[in-house]
């Protein structure tokens, strides 16, 4: 029992170092919701132009099956 409980807890330790800790993990946060935010305009333009494109595209496609 106690050679499983060494297994268990140095197996965990590992696991632990991914996990930062909770004030970083908030900054984190934070700046990937500016990021998003800041980038949600363009993200909307791009959108949009490649849905028009997408539709161009199928309506020639629709075209030559014609």
């Amino acid at each position: 029992m106690l050679e499983m409980f060494f297994t268990l807890a140095f197996s965990s330790v590992p696991l632990i170092l991914y996990f930062p800790p909770m004030r970083s993990f908030n900054l984190f946060v934070e700046t990937i919701e500016e990021t998003l935010k800041s980038t949600s305009v363009y993200t909307n333009r791009v959108n949009h132009g490649l849905r028009g494109a997408w539709s161009r595209v199928l309506n020639c496609v629709s075209r030559s099956r014609r």
